[in-house]
């Protein structure tokens, strides 16, 4: 099972011009709002036309504009779950789902009505209308509408935007139940990081219409390879760096000299470090490490963003140069400690990549 997508769409004021290939194994779509996610998807399931380029599915040509193919929605075997689940408020639960195979014979129709309610645990619902249901049912309601075409392509549009935590929870271990049954490829848009690591194997980012990087989802949070990666993965602790000596770059921004892995370097311009790699300790003479200042904290129920402030480097006109994130039990062992403290940064942990 594999997707090809090489297409180009142009628009006044946005172009999407895509180009990625997907296996069995989900992928997820990370980027933020604007970048041309949903209208990737969009563009694969047949709801747009692209200008340019092609779309192919297992073999089978859904879109090729040099040999004007262009299959109509119900012939691709792609099955879109939208954001709003675009559910018929006219229709019955039993009857949405039933709707994408209102053409199949009468047994084999029901057959798979039954199953797919079962699976999705919605059958005490049949009968309700959308209006009577929670997020959550409706959400399993178009779920169970896409699979029950038996689609060898499924795209889901930010699944989860409009539930709340508890909901949200809930459903993702259901919907990485069905993506590990499903034997199609599967795209899985979000813009929510940590929602797409936990259900993704791989991730495609995409920004401006195009795309940054595509790859493992290992690789692509822990070698971006380029700036706008790195920060739409998360990454706060990003500098332009120049070479001092074949192990030694200095951090233009943080004003300091790292001692880094030479054969990471190549021909990058920038480096990177996530927060919680940071690390404070009590020896100010180790490598890589830097007297500091509290800048100030956030904190989440859990843990502490640390806004750190490096004495006599970086910017006169900021307050801080570092962020790193510790558990709130680490941040109460260190918060009455009197300054400096004194940050390491780890050559292990420091990523390369360009601008």
């Amino acid at each position: 099972m594999d997707l090809v997508v090489d297409i180009r769409k142009d628009y006044k004021d946005f172009n999407l011009k895509i180009e990625f290939q997907a296996s069995k194994e989900t992928m997820g779509i990370l980027g933020a709002s604007g970048s041309g996610k949903s209208m990737t998807l969009r563009s694969i399931a047949g709801i747009v036309s692209p200008d340019q380029g092609r779309i192919v599915l297992n073999g089978r040509t859904l879109f090729d504009s040099e040999k004007g193919i262009n299959l109509p929605v119900q012939e691709r075997r792609v099955g879109l779950l939208f954001q709003n689940y675009a559910l018929f408020p006219n229709l019955t639960v039993k009857e949405n789902i039933a709707f994408g195979i209102r053409k199949l014979p009468s047994r084999e129709r029901l057959c798979r009505l039954g199953e797919k309610m079962a699976s999705m645990q919605i059958g005490h619902l049949q009968d309700k209308y959308p209006y009577q249901l929670s997020g959550g049912e409706q959400q399993r309601t178009a779920l169970a509408r896409t699979l029950v075409t038996e689609p060898e392509c499924i795209l889901l549009d930010e699944p989860f935007s409009a539930l709340d935590n508890h909901i949200r929870a809930q459903l993702e271990k259901e919907l990485l139940d069905v993506f590990a049954s499903f034997k199609g490829v599967t795209l899985f848009v979000t813009h929510n990081l940590e929602e797409c690591y936990r259900v993704s194997k791989n991730i495609l980012v995409m920004d401006e219409g195009k795309a940054l990087s595509c790859g493992c989802r290992d690789e692509i949070f822990l070698n971006p390879p380029n700036v706008k990666t790195a920060r739409l993965t998360g990454c706060k602790n990003i500098s332009a760096i120049g070479r001092i000596n074949a192990d030694t770059v200095k951090a233009e921004e943080w004003s300091c000299n790292l001692e880094v892995d030479e054969q990471k370097i190549a021909d990058s311009t920038h480096l990177g470090i996530r927060e919680h790699h940071l690390t404070l300790v009590d020896d100010g003479k180790l490598p890589n490490t830097f007297p500091c200042r509290l800048s100030r904290v956030v904190e989440t129920p859990f843990s502490v963003t640390c806004f750190l402030k490096m004495e006599g480097r970086g910017g006169m006109n900021q307050d801080y140069e570092l962020q790193m994130e510790v558990s709130k039990e680490d941040f109460a062992v260190v918060r009455g400690r009197p300054f400096p403290w004194y940050v390491q940064i780890k050559p292990e942990h420091i990523f390369f990549m360009k601008e």
